[in-house]
């Protein structure tokens, strides 16, 4: 049996990760396939219909499930086309800070020395900065934009990863099997992406997991202050800011995107938690 199937096994046994899992293929699934469903534009307004609560309360209608915003727009197509704002800002952020992050990492851990100290220098100045604070700043210079949005995520970011592999990779590199490598002269691109990556893999998939629940919560917030996506592009973000406005009349058109956004930023914590714990070598407990 591989450890690849005896990994999988653990995952399935475990009911957080199956539940985790259900939850984030649910919305990500929704969000693939929210333009391609019959839902309303979620962007049609409709001045005879605003405000109705979901239609299992009294006052709400079949034809809007859950309910229309304070100006008519339905709650469900706007959820659902903003769950697909957040599984592009999740990959996509994510996948370019990990590439940062990965490069950076194997080479400051690798080389070490004045290389190794440059990186940490850079690193260590860019952290000293709040998060938030930059990604704001950045927003403001490059734009209101959804791909600024995941450029913003990503150059706040990169640290996380940089600083996380470097750490395992300083470790592997004193293993034997990278001083064998080093001995018949492998060159330090091959030993670093053949040799020690797959060694630091699980790490990588862990981070990753985390990163792209941080990069949802940023695009949130960032829309929710008005810095994320266009006013025409529907997100949880702008969702809250709207409902907020009127929760004491209508708190449907909180609840439905504040929940979302818990759901799945809490999944993908918890999924990242459980991966940690199965497949992370030093921690795996074979039951």
């Amino acid at each position: 049996m591989t450890t690849a199937t005896i990994q999988a096994r653990l995952l399935l046994k475990s009911k957080k990760a199956v539940i985790s899992t259900a939850v984030l293929v649910f919305f990500f699934a929704a969000g693939l396939s929210a333009p391609f469903l019959p839902l309303p534009d979620p962007n049609k307004q409709n001045l005879n219909a605003i405000g109705l609560p979901p239609f299992w309360v009294d006052g709400g209608e079949l034809a809007h499930p859950l309910g229309t915003d304070s100006l008519g727009r339905d709650v469900l197509s706007r959820l659902l086309h903003g769950a697909s704002v957040a599984l592009y800002v999740a990959v996509a952020a994510t996948a370019l800070t990990a590439t940062i992050g990965i490069v950076l990492g194997i080479t400051a851990g690798y080389f070490r020395g004045k290389v190794d100290d440059l990186l940490m220098r850079v690193v260590d100045i860019w952290m000293s900065f709040p998060p938030i604070i930059l990604a704001i700043v950045l927003i403001s210079v490059l734009g209101v934009d959804l791909n600024n949005v995941v450029l913003a995520v990503a150059l706040v970011d990169w640290t996380r990863f940089t600083r996380v592999l470097r750490s395992e990779v300083l470790s592997i590199r004193e293993k034997d099997f990278v001083t064998a490598a080093q001995t018949i002269g492998f060159s330090p691109n091959y030993i670093m992406w053949k040799e020690i990556f797959p060694n630091i893999l699980p790490t990588f998939i862990i981070i990753t997991t985390l990163e792209m629940g941080i990069a949802i919560s940023v695009e949130v917030l960032l829309s929710f202050v008005g810095l994320g996506v266009r006013p025409t592009t529907s997100s949880w973000g702008t969702m809250l800011a709207d409902g907020l406005n009127y929760f004491r009349t209508n708190p449907y058109g909180v609840l439905f995107p504040l929940s979302a956004t818990i759901a799945v930023i809490l999944s993908l914590n918890i999924l990242g938690e459980v991966l940690r714990e199965k497949i992370d070598p030093r921690l795996m407990v074979i039951r």
